[in-house]
């Protein structure tokens, strides 16, 4: 009997450059999913000049500009962040499953891992909590998950 061989990530050092595209609405809270995702990356050993900081304007452009970023060959793995908050219109459900199905997209064409670190919550206070408060930093999670995608396939290819 042959014994099958389980493939996954790890958090190791990954190789290669990391873009963090970001959305500047909702700065305040979206600054600290950065800080947070920076933070992981250089505590799993990637160096600050292997992080490349991608600014658009809001959520709903965050996939072209991480697609863009993934085309021009410089970054193994990118990372998405932004706070979407539902308001009274229907304006928060194109942005958001907008901004998702579009960073899905962009991976899918590109073959470069990306991860989405864009908050869409109900209010304001969801929104706070889960950018470094009481429900954790999801920019830090956003960048683990990162991590481990990109070093699963590395895993894959060789």
């Amino acid at each position: 009997m042959t014994t099958s061989r389980e493939i996954v990530g790890d958090l190791m050092t990954p190789k290669g450059n990391i873009a963090i595209v970001a959305s500047r609405f909702n700065d305040f809270m979206v600054d600290k999913l950065i800080d947070g995702a920076k933070d992981a990356l250089l505590r799993h050993g990637v160096k600050e000049e292997n992080i490349d900081l991608i600014k658009v304007p809001g959520g709903y452009e965050i996939p072209l500009a991480a697609q863009a970023a993934a085309k021009t060959g410089r970054y193994s793995g990118i990372i998405t962040l932004g706070v979407v908050i539902r308001g009274d219109t229907a304006h928060f459900d194109y942005v958001a499953g907008g901004c998702a199905q579009g960073v899905m997209q962009a991976q899918l064409k590109t073959d470069i891992p990306m991860t989405l670190g864009v908050l869409t919550t109900e209010n304001m206070e969801q929104a706070i909590a889960r950018s470094g408060s009481t429900a954790g930093n999801k920019g830090f999670e956003a960048a683990t998950a990162l991590i481990e995608m990109m070093n699963l396939l590395r895993k894959i290819h060789d």
